[in-house]
């Protein structure tokens, strides 16, 4: 009776400390909230907390949305009295009209991730799992060291090990855990970075002994040393006849990887995913690295973290997978992720087994919210519905807003506005050429530009077309995509775009040089610049003795017209520039051919036209 009575004791001080801390983070954050300072001009001084549009602005200043358009206009820009004006152009406005200018930080709805946090007494903290992320080219074996770890982390008790996929799982080594993400690419690795989710804390880089350093191993270098977060090399394939692991080494040294028997701070570790050899050194060395980084977290209050994938499933509705960072999560939390919110239904593990909380370091399949989130969404636990969806409703009128405003995010017209302020101190540069003589010859030219105060950063040079891995990078690390004699295609032109990506394009070294110098002076002049119109696949040919090669083709983008000049690519690389002979319909002569119609087309002094090359269009004019 007695232990009874204990037990219940227990368990109601259990509730009542969960109710005293959910009443304490409810107030701090109400009050948090409601501290917002008096914005406007304030003693010759114009206060702001986040960036306004140009009508609210106004109004802060007493003036009339024209007289900022204006301003806009006389200086190159036209923009409208909704746009939303960053901290810079707030600055120069308040300046130009004779106001200094602070910003003061404060805790909104909108800005509730990046600012409110609560500080940790160290008593509290306690040793987190670290985040692992496995990276590397197809074919070396990822996945199956992914399988191979958990498989040797399943014992007979879990149902046959994994039985659902949710994006990250936790295993087990001698008392201590390890979490992995499984990325479905460096991507989505740098997708996540590019929303500001740091996640991951070790980059496992998987090497396969019997081929070496390829391109997607360079890609994932360049991600992991983006992120500027430990790399551990795993030389995998070793018991093949031909394996070579001190080849792998000496390739990666040229990509500074250098292994620490020669000198560096490189772990490497030399075994077969297929054969499990290796694997429980390489989980040694991931625990050694988490102790160094003394990974800690406070389990003792709302739980915060990253959505990592989520989907919409037909009978459960929305289904995130989240990894709790901060705090823990219980089954019925009421949670904001990004725009969305609701309180948790259910929380499964890797195993697909219901579980009711969820610790630091942990990843977990969450049900409850009311609609799907995004992948690199924020997310935190609150006490109160009502402050969740007000937060919700708040974060999804911020989501719009930017996708809405988005401008390019770095650009050569950037470059001089940041040096003129004194901000840029490194311009990132991601170059793809034709050729690894030109990749070399351009990048050695880049780096020999010596403008005071100004470094170039060669992040990535690699030859190849532009790829979507370069745009979401180039995002990432705010850098400029440099194209020599390559083209991106559609799909990658348009994701430049929604991005605000700066794709610049060269056939000529000089100019290309000529042009990032005189961009790190601060003395770029008007340019001239492609745009691409439409693009034309070859689907089929056809000869004749009188007018050579006529390509059968079907237009996959855009517009291609008669008049306009073209490239012709064959696997994303510049083959040859000129102009067009001739666009038919059938035997009719067309003054252009759209999306979805098929058409003849003749090159003008070109006849080595093969099937699968693409015609890209384009013209030639100023950029304003």
């Amino acid at each position: 009776m007695a232990k009874q009575n204990n037990n219940k004791n227990k368990l109601s001080n259990n509730k009542q400390q969960a109710k005293n801390k959910s009443k304490a983070h409810t107030t701090n954050l109400k009050n948090k909230l409601r501290e917002t300072k008096q914005t406007g001009v304030i003693d010759g001084v114009f206060i702001y907390t986040e960036p306004l549009t140009i009508a609210e602005f106004a109004s802060k200043l007493n003036k009339g949305p024209a007289e900022i358009v204006k301003w806009f206009f006389t200086n190159g820009s036209m923009v409208t009295q909704n746009q939303l004006l960053t901290e810079e152009q707030m600055g120069e406005l308040c300046l130009e009209f004779g106001y200094d200018f602070k910003k003061e930080t404060t805790v909104t709805k909108e800005n509730i991730f990046e600012t409110f946090d609560e500080n940790d007494d160290p008593k509290d903290l306690t040793l987190r799992a670290p985040v692992v992320t496995i990276m590397g080219h197809v074919d070396h074996g990822k996945t199956t060291l992914l399988d191979s770890i958990r498989n040797t982390n399943v014992t007979d008790g879990e149902f046959g090990g994994i039985t659902q996929h949710i994006g990250a799982y936790q295993v087990n080594l001698k008392d201590n855990k390890i979490t992995f993400i499984d990325t479905p690419g460096h991507e989505a690795f740098t997708e996540m970075r590019a929303r500001g989710s740091e996640v991951t804390d070790i980059v496992i880089l998987v090497v396969a002994a019997d081929d070496g350093v390829m391109p997607q191993t360079e890609e994932a270098i360049d991600h992991a040393k983006a992120a500027e977060v430990p790399i551990v090399v795993f030389v995998n394939k070793i018991d093949k006849p031909d394996s070579d692991p001190e080849k792998v080494k000496m390739e990666l040294m040229k990509f500074g990887i250098v292994a620490e028997e020669y000198g560096g701070d490189i772990p490497f570790i030399l075994g077969s995913a297929k054969t499990k050899q290796g694997i429980e050194n390489l989980l040694e060395t991931l625990l050694l690295i988490s102790e160094l980084k003394d990974l800690k977290a406070n389990p003792n209050k709302f739980a915060r973290g990253t959505v990592i994938e989520a989907h919409l499933d037909k009978s459960r509705g929305p289904i995130a997978t989240v990894l709790v960072q901060n705090g823990t999560l219980n089954i019925r939390d009421i949670v904001i992720a990004g725009g969305t919110f609701g309180a948790i239904k259910d929380i499964e593990d890797e195993h697909k087994l219901k579980i009711k909380k969820v610790g630091p370091g942990k990843p977990a399949l969450i049900v409850g919210l009311n609609e799907v989130p995004k992948a690199g969404d924020k997310f935190m636990a609150v006490a109160e519905e009502k402050m969740a969806r007000e937060i919700a409703e708040a974060q999804s009128i911020k989501q719009a807003n930017e996708a809405r405003q988005k401008t390019q995010t770095f650009t050569l017209d950037s470059i001089k506005n940041q040096i003129d302020a004194g901000e840029l101190k490194s311009i990132n540069v991601i170059l793809k050429a034709d050729t690894q003589g030109t990749v070399e010859a351009v990048r050695n030219s880049m780096l020999r530009i010596n403008i005071e105060g100004v470094k170039i950063n060669v992040i990535r040079a690699t030859v190849g077309t532009i790829s979507v891995s370069d745009v979401t990078l180039a995002l990432a690390s705010s850098a400029l995509i440099y194209g020599f004699n390559v083209r991106p295609n559609a799909q990658v032109r348009q994701k430049a775009e929604e991005d605000g990506v700066d794709i610049r394009l060269h056939n000529i070294i000089y100019k290309l040089i000529e042009e990032i110098a005189e961009a790190a002076t601060g003395m770029l002049d008007p340019v001239y610049e492609e745009k691409s119109l439409g693009e034309a696949e070859v689907r089929q040919l056809f000869r004749h003795s009188q007018v050579g090669t006529i390509a059968g083709c079907r237009i996959v983008s855009g517009t291609v017209p008669r008049a306009s000049k073209v490239h012709i690519l064959r696997d994303g690389i510049v083959i040859y520039s000129g102009e067009m002979s001739s666009l038919k319909n059938k035997k009719d002569d067309i003054k252009e051919a759209r999306e979805g119609q098929e058409c003849g087309i003749t090159i003008k002094n070109f006849n080595d036209l093969k099937e699968n090359d693409i015609i890209e269009a384009y013209k030639i004019e100023e950029v304003k």
